[in-house]
């Protein structure tokens, strides 16, 4: 039995890594020296701490770590040294993804499901904007980032990938929080006491919609605030920003949304 459980383990976690470095291609916003949000490609990552342990979570972590090296190898070619490969290799790669096992960090008997999801993500995301921060001011400063003032620069232009990586990475996990259970032994829909199939749904559909809303909104923010010909920071990048599409956005995703909970909520009745 013991055996079985374990075979599956690793067969789930084989699947969630696949689809973790699936979604890791489907770029947001791609930034010119490197850095990208992308389709919660974190999210599967997480979840196998979440559901496993961290020791298990952690081992997955440095898996998907050696996955993404293998993706971006053609970023060491820009090192200069052996020691700056070295050091990228360890900053920007093993300890910024291996980190993303920490899923679990935050369960505990009593905490939501959601409360837990949503903490890790954002705690994990932290922890791996950290070392691309130190790595940024370090290895690069002189390459892609100014020798002066290397940290601010690091720090300014890390989180204009992370901090919108981060609200996806956490919006997902909220939305995964609502539409199905992670904790139990095996994957299943969220259980929703007397709840029929298609109020059921119609909540699946708009928590959906504000989700994907939320995360329309800050790729057509976010991808301003950065000079696509420099890499620079530039705030006022957001003079650029379609605010009527945002708004567009905005209000269509509201209202669907809005409508789907009141549908649902009829076939509740």
């Amino acid at each position: 039995m013991k055996k079985s459980q374990n075979v599956l383990r690793l067969v789930e976690s084989a699947l969630l890594l696949a689809v973790a470095t699936v979604l890791s291609m489907i770029k947001l916003i791609d930034l010119p020296y490197g850095g990208s949000v992308t389709a919660c490609s974190a999210l599967p990552v997480l979840l196998i701490g979440y559901r496993h342990g961290t020791p298990y979570g952690l081992f997955s972590g440095v898996v998907y770590a050696l996955v993404q090296l293998l993706l971006g190898l053609n970023t060491l070619s820009y090192c200069p040294t052996p020691l700056a490969v070295a050091a990228v290799i360890v900053l920007d790669y093993v300890l910024a993804f291996v980190v993303l096992g920490l899923g679990g960090i935050f369960r505990r008997e009593g905490r939501s499901q959601g409360q837990a999801l949503v903490a890790a993500a954002i705690t994990v995301c932290a922890l791996r904007y950290v070392f691309h921060v130190i790595s940024g001011c370090t290895v690069w400063a002189g390459l892609s980032i100014p020798t002066e003032a290397a940290l601010l620069y690091s720090l300014a232009y890390n989180a204009t990938y992370m901090l919108p990586e981060t609200l996806v990475t956490a919006l997902g996990a909220w939305y995964l929080s609502r539409a199905l259970d992670v904790g139990g032994g095996r994957i299943g829909r969220v259980a929703s006491v007397g709840v029929n199939g298609r109020a059921y749904a119609c909540s699946l559909v708009s928590k959906a919609m504000f989700t994907l809303t939320a995360i329309t909104d800050v790729v057509l923010v976010f991808r301003h605030l950065q000079d696509a010909e420099t890499g620079d920071f530039v705030i006022t990048g957001l003079a650029q920003v379609s605010w009527a599409a945002v708004g567009i956005v905005t209000a269509v995703g509201v209202v669907l949304g809005i409508a789907a909970m009141l549908i649902g909520k009829k076939c509740n009745r």
